[in-house]
């Protein structure tokens, strides 16, 4: 069966996200810096359409196999509403994104191949709407940290990376804020680094 997976980035003291967070401040304050690292990757610049051309690298490999594993995502609408006004025509994600809100909307058509598709059902509908998008795919819960936490506690999770970059940001939205300790256990596949960061890779334990 597919897998259901999270990829994100944190900071050192495990903020995925920086104070003062909105559309105009994408990630918070410093948010952006925790994702230096795929910036430089020629595969991301690429799927951006980016004119300059990134580094091809282990980290390239490990963002490209990111991308090429998911057949759909699930993202809640705080990070949708602040992706929405940067995404150039074509966003990276080349696949439907199932978005959680309390507002219906209309499915948002983009180039490239994403749809974003409004559930107003809830985290359980949306992620059913996805593996069957995903045709067979794994599906990346893209975030933010609350739909992340929700898919934790609900037990859908089966693995999970965690781009580590050496810095500390001291506020701002926390990963793991407010999880019981039973709610994750998990046991580590593979680790790898680099000067901006390092990749942690773990399988969750039923």
């Amino acid at each position: 069966m597919a897998s259901v997976f999270f990829d994100v980035g944190v900071s050192l003291d495990g903020f995925m996200a920086g104070a003062n967070r909105r559309p105009a401040n994408p990630l918070g304050d410093g948010g952006v810096a925790l994702h230096e690292w795929v910036f430089r990757t020629a595969f991301f610049r690429e799927r951006l359409g980016l004119p300059e051309a990134g580094e091809r690298s282990d980290e390239d490999a490990l963002v490209r196999r990111v991308f090429e594993r998911a057949g759909a995502y699930v993202m809640g609408r705080r990070m949708f509403d602040e992706g929405e006004v940067g995404w150039p025509e074509a966003p990276p994600f080349r696949a439907p994104v199932f978005v959680l809100t309390h507002t219906p909307r209309e499915p948002w058509v983009r180039k490239g191949g994403t749809t974003f598709h409004f559930v107003t059902e809830g985290a359980d509908r949306a992620l059913a709407l996805a593996r069957e998008a995903a045709q067979g795919r794994d599906v990346r819960v893209s975030g933010g940290a609350d739909t992340i936490r929700q898919c934790i506690e609900a037990g859908w999770i089966d693995d999970f990376t965690l781009h580590v970059a050496p810095m500390l940001m001291g506020e701002g939205l926390r990963l793991f804020d407010a999880l019981v300790p039973a709610a994750l256990r998990a046991e580590p596949v593979a680790a790898s680094h680099s000067r901006l960061a390092t990749h942690l890779h773990y399988r969750v334990l039923r």
